[in-house]
């Protein structure tokens, strides 16, 4: 899944380690996230679109496998 969660990040001028600590998870867990190689739980994406006071879909983009939609 895309999402703007790097940009986020360095906009507060956080690290991804500072980051992870402050959503209690990993760093490699906000690497994955970033890569779009992980979709976050339900829970994890409403305290990051918490933390940056963003709506979840600001950050996170989904794009539905519907292909007639595109």
């Amino acid at each position: 899944m895309k999402n703007n969660l790097e940009a986020l990040r360095k906009e507060q001028g956080l690290s991804q380690e500072q980051l992870g600590n402050l959503m209690s998870v990993s760093r490699q867990t906000i690497i994955s996230l970033e890569k779009g190689k992980y979709n976050p739980s339900l829970e994890l994406a409403f305290r990051i679109s918490e933390f940056f006071s963003k709506n979840i879909e600001d950050i996170f983009i989904y794009k539905g496998g519907d292909k007639q939609n595109e």
